[in-house]
């Protein structure tokens, strides 16, 4: 899915919006500048990619 790898798992902050550089692929790791929490990127994008199936699964039992 779209900017799992640049969306803070923790707050939702996306990188690139707001003025903030958007990352590139040799960013493998790096700091959320909302919520100041430190991401490596694979990881972060593994946590986002299950929440969003999570809540797909939810709407599709709902």
């Amino acid at each position: 899915p779209r900017n799992t790898t640049q969306t803070c798992h923790d707050c939702g902050f996306v990188m690139g919006k707001n003025g903030t550089n958007k990352l590139t692929l040799k960013d493998r790791e790096w700091d959320c500048p909302n919520c100041h929490i430190h991401h490596i990127r694979d990881w972060n994008a593994s946590k986002n990619i299950l929440a969003k199936g999570l809540e797909k699964l939810a709407k599709e039992k709902a």
